[in-house]
């Protein structure tokens, strides 16, 4: 099955085998990585596997009982070059979203862009009814993008997310079908 959304500046495609360099890059950067869970370096061959792993799923496939992350490339339509990537995990009636950018691609308006695109996807064509997302609470600019976005404080577990040998604050937003049509 294929999968494609469009929107102004962005094309929301499946990850490719020609990806992985690019995808390599930005997620060994440690200022892009400061708050994924990944390890770094993030080798091209860790690119490669992530974009095998992804191959044929699409937003809204549950791979287990819990669900299952689908990574979705994030290509410019000006450039056609990859900026970043967003993730959906479908449970249920409801979806956890991520997203990463390239250094060069942050502040610009592109995560934005790219999760409008795919939060109304999951609420129209998947029929979810709650979109949630999970933060560190340091990491101001994800902060900034999830409350511009609509997205409500839910939750805060203190000390409970185990990142590169650091516990963090995990802190839980969230959205619903009806607030994000309003």
């Amino acid at each position: 099955m294929s999968f494609e959304l469009s929107s102004e500046r962005l094309i929301l495609r499946p990850l490719r085998p020609g990806d992985a360099p690019a995808l390599a890059a930005y997620r060994s950067d440690p200022a892009v990585a400061r708050y994924q869970g990944w390890v770094l370096p993030y080798s091209v061959q860790d690119a490669g596997q992530l974009i095998a792993e992804m191959a044929g799923r699409v937003p809204g496939d549950r791979v287990s009982e819990s669900g299952g992350w689908v990574q979705i490339g994030l290509e410019s339509r000006a450039e056609g070059v990859l900026l970043g990537d967003v993730a959906l995990n479908t449970s249920g009636r409801q979806a956890e979203i991520g997203v990463t950018l390239t250094a060069q691609a942050q502040g610009r308006g592109y995560a934005a862009e790219a999760l409008r695109a795919l939060i109304s996807h999951a609420f129209g064509s998947l029929k979810l009814e709650q979109v949630r997302a999970e933060i560190d609470p340091r990491n101001v600019a994800a902060l900034r993008l999830l409350l511009t976005l609509g997205f409500r404080h839910t939750a805060t577990e203190y000390g409970g997310y185990l990142n590169r040998g650091e516990w963090t604050d995990n802190a839980v937003y969230t959205v619903t079908e009806e607030e994000w049509l309003t």
